[in-house]
């Protein structure tokens, strides 16, 4: 590969001093000398300089002439810095942990590394033993074992050979995504991993990553919405947010085949005559449409306005909603596929439509960590993909500043129903509270649920904003322990959410496990306020009060 003449930026100032304190600003704030916008290197000049880098340092990175590396997201700072992240292949197999990021100074030069595994790449053999069909037959019978007493039908599964370096030395293995309805017809889904020599299951996780848990919405009262006129009638779809719009699946279930969708539930998009929304009850199919989309707008301008992210993808480009999906469907989620949010109505008895704010802003998130870290749905880093969403929906619901649903630290406290036997669905304050989430770190945290060892870094998130102990916010009290008796002083939402916001995009990679996540936010608190700063301590303190030391 040819050297690619790096990008050189300007040296003119931008002033920063009065500038709000979203994430954006504090990074103009924080990494001075800051470009002008006319200098800052663009995308394709910080990927043409990554790929100079990648020539350059290709040994170093662990980089072979059998492996190919293409780019899944870049993000430039306020002062030039750049940081392009990569996915990887190995003779053309997928490689699971080959994920990296390159990190440049603003004249394009070699700064550092963050790397999924840096183990050596190379495999005697890439001919499994182990057959597709075996493979896609072991995984069947992992979606029935993780779904025991339900009749799944229409069960697929379709095997694709990868080369595994997440978890210890690499090998090639099966991963095979299984399909199914229970008997409702609502969607089942796992990834199952396979040692393609031993036929030893290596890992599985949930493919659908889930939250059990001008309009008038079930949940957050008359809110406002833009729309779209066309004819005589309004459409729920919104041209400011990327044509984002809600539409209606007609209670029913999306039917794939492998990995493959041969019909999915419609989503045909709610209209009205006067653009006035939803009665606020039930009776009204728009209501549910109307919390759906007014959840993706408070998230779509909480990630723009605080962040400075356009969009999930951070291209511009907008999402859709599908509501009323399924049968008594207690359950929402986010499809990459389709790249759309997807909400049932819920049973009545334990959760009613799973569309409230924090719901939305939770799913949603999911999105944004498929483009950034993607860190992986299982283990210690699925626990923090989980906590991501609890983390950035909770920050979603506080943004919106909406009397009707006040921002809390309880997670989708408005869908339980008296069936539940609880107010929420999980508790930042005290994880445990739920019966099942972990407050604090321990070894075999990682064999928990994603949904419960989720717990710890949602602990994390309380204590650094809040601080321990007893507390009332918005009415809410809380009492925040540590587990290591000390006191924790928070440092207020904005900050927790600009550290952990710079850490998922910028340093966090697919492999991230809690160890790596303290660094990683530690890393981005130097980089937000300084090393000695006290937002720094901060973050040490309230990892090391949750067993991350």
């Amino acid at each position: 590969m040819s050297r690619i003449r790096p990008y050189v930026r300007g040296s003119r100032r931008l002033t920063t001093a009065g500038v709000a304190a979203t994430t954006a600003t504090l990074l103009a704030a924080a990494l001075t000398p800051t470009a002008d916008a006319a200098d800052r290197p663009t995308r394709a000049s910080a990927i043409e300089n990554a790929a100079s880098v990648l020539a350059d340092r290709a040994a170093a990175l662990g980089l072979t002439a059998a492996q190919d590396t293409t780019v899944r997201d870049v993000v430039v700072d306020p002062d030039g810095t750049q940081h392009v992240r990569y996915d990887r292949t190995y003779h053309q197999l997928p490689l699971l942990g080959g994920d990296f990021v390159v990190h440049l100074a603003p004249d394009g030069s070699y700064r550092g590394a963050d790397r999924a595994t840096r183990s050596a790449i190379s495999l005697a053999n890439l001919t499994p033993r182990l057959s597709a069909p075996k493979a896609a037959d072991l995984a069947v019978n992992a979606l029935r074992a993780a779904n025991l007493g339900e009749a799944l039908r229409r069960i697929t599964a379709k095997p694709e050979l990868v080369v595994d370096a997440l978890h210890g030395a690499p090998k090639l293995a099966w991963r095979t995504n299984a399909v199914a309805q229970d008997s409702l017809g609502n969607p089942t889904a796992r990834t199952i991993l396979t040692d393609a020599g031993t036929g030893t299951q290596i890992d599985a996780w949930d493919t659908i990553e889930t939250a059990s848990g001008d309009g008038k919405s079930l949940y957050g009262g008359t809110v406002p919405l833009e729309t779209t006129l066309s004819g005589s009638t309004y459409q729920l779809k919104d041209a400011t947010r990327g044509n984002t719009y809600t539409g209606d699946a007609a209670n029913q279930n999306d039917l794939c085949v492998l990995t493959v969708c041969l019909s999915r539930a419609p989503s045909t998009v709610f209209t009205d005559a006067d653009n006035h929304w939803g009665t606020g009850t039930d009776a009204d199919r728009a209501s549910a449409a109307v919390d759906a989309q007014y959840g993706t707008d408070v998230t779509w301008d909480y990630y723009k306005n605080v962040h400075g992210r356009n969009g999930i993808a951070g291209d511009g480009k907008g999402s859709y909603n599908r509501v009323h999906y399924g049968t008594r469907y207690n359950n929402a989620f986010w499809d990459d596929t389709c790249f759309c949010m997807t909400y049932g109505d819920g049973d009545g008895t334990q959760l009613g439509p799973l569309v409230s704010l924090d719901v939305a802003g939770h799913e949603m998130s999911h999105g944004v960590t498929s483009k950034t870290a993607a860190l992986t749905y299982s283990g210690e880093s699925g626990g923090l993909n989980e906590a991501t969403s609890d983390i950035f929906g909770t920050l979603v619901e506080f943004y919106a500043n909406n009397s009707s649903d006040a921002g809390d630290y309880l997670i989708g406290e408005k869908i339980v129903r008296s069936g539940f036997g609880r107010d929420a669905l999980r508790y930042m304050d005290k994880p445990s509270k739920d019966g099942a989430s972990a407050d604090c770190w321990t070894s075999t945290v990682g064999d928990l649920d994603v949904h419960y060892s989720s717990g710890v870094a949602n602990h994390f998130a309380f204590l650094l904003a809040e601080g321990s102990g007893a507390r009332t916010v918005n009415g809410v009290s809380y009492n925040s322990p540590t587990c290591d008796g000390s006191s924790v002083t928070g440092i207020g939402r904005a900050k927790l959410g600009a550290i952990w916001y710079r850490a998922l995009t910028v340093y966090m990679t697919s492999s991230t496990n809690y160890a790596g996540a303290r660094t990683a936010t530690l890393s981005a608190a130097k980089d937000l306020y300084g090393a000695g700063s006290a937002e720094y301590g901060a973050v040490a303190a309230a990892w090391s009060a949750v067993g991350v030391g």
